[in-house]
């Protein structure tokens, strides 16, 4: 059952990945890759707040929405391989830039959404 929910999950936020990323970078004449930079934020909001809500959610919820949609949705190795690609086209600016704020950005908003959830839920 849990593996099943984890798949629903992931077939939502696979193409939802996808889109948003193709969207997004579609409107941005630069290097800096925005839609990966996007997906992964909105990615770190919603775990966030899912974690936030602790045990006010059933375990499937969370199977469903965090592991599988959270999961499918945000996106790690292309975050690596774009601060790479910026490295090997001698854009090191946007590579750091690319590095510091994805990962202060994400935990950011991991913490803002489990505080604010934790806050509205208990």
């Amino acid at each position: 059952m849990t593996v099943a929910l984890i798949f629903m999950g992931a077939v939502i936020g696979a193409p939802l990945r996808y889109l948003t990323d193709r969207a997004v970078q579609s409107r941005h004449d630069s290097l800096f890759p925005w839609g990966t930079f996007s997906v992964n934020l909105s990615g770190c909001l919603i775990l966030g707040a899912l974690t936030g809500a602790g045990t006010a959610l059933p375990s499937p919820v969370l199977a469903l929405a965090g592991t599988g949609f959270c999961g499918a949705l945000t996106t790690y190795s292309t975050f690596s391989y774009e601060t790479l690609r910026l490295i090997e086209q001698k854009a090191h600016f946007y590579a750091v830039v690319n590095a510091i704020v994805s990962i202060v950005a994400g935990l950011g908003a991991a913490m803002l959404a489990y505080t604010t959830t934790r806050a509205i839920v208990f």
